[in-house]
């Protein structure tokens, strides 16, 4: 498997086959992302095609010295703010997460996770919720989610820790309530 590096360099020399490669690689993990930070799937759509569009238009902009995925979630973010308003979001599409073996297990996992990323819509900034997103759904270094939203890693770091208190609060007063009714 190439590296996004590599990808990049074949892209600039001409490759058709190295960009579609790269928009293989990166197509569903930008189109989930996008799902929470636009009004509807339609949108998301729109802004992942535009965010393509933008990244081969520019790719020749890319700094090798900056990691690719840091370079291109900027662009999505950039093209999400165009198609919705700051802090819409809809709900991440089932469609788009692994099978795996069990299936009541997996749909409780599903449920749980659905349910703190909804939780974390509501009560977190669009920045603090793109901060988590990125950080822990798409698994980014902090470094990486502070260049997507061209912070600091500070502020990242501190986004970050913040918005798990408020979501650590907010499950602990609703967890006691939830086991008082069904216990």
């Amino acid at each position: 498997m190439n590296s996004d590096e590599k990808l990049v360099s074949d892209a600039l020399s001409g490759s058709v086959s190295a960009f579609t490669e790269i928009v293989e690689r990166y197509s569903e993990r930008l189109l989930r992302f996008l799902l929470t930070r636009c009004r509807t799937r339609a949108d998301a759509e729109d802004a992942l095609q535009d965010t393509f569009a933008n990244a081969y238009r520019y790719l020749n902009t890319f700094n090798p010295k900056w990691r690719f995925s840091t370079w291109i979630y900027r662009i999505a973010i950039r093209n999400a703010v165009r198609s919705a308003p700051q802090g819409v979001m809809v709900e991440v599409s089932s469609d788009l997460e692994d099978q795996a073996a069990d299936p009541l297990r997996d749909c409780i996992r599903a449920s749980d996770r659905e349910n703190l990323w909804l939780t974390a819509r509501d009560l977190l900034s669009a920045d603090a919720y793109s901060a988590m997103w990125l950080r822990y759904a798409e698994d980014l270094p902090v470094r990486e989610v502070a260049g997507a939203l061209d912070r600091s890693t500070s502020w990242t770091k501190v986004t970050l820790m913040r918005a798990r208190n408020v979501l650590e609060q907010e499950m602990s007063r609703t967890i006691p309530k939830e086991r008082e009714h069904y216990g």
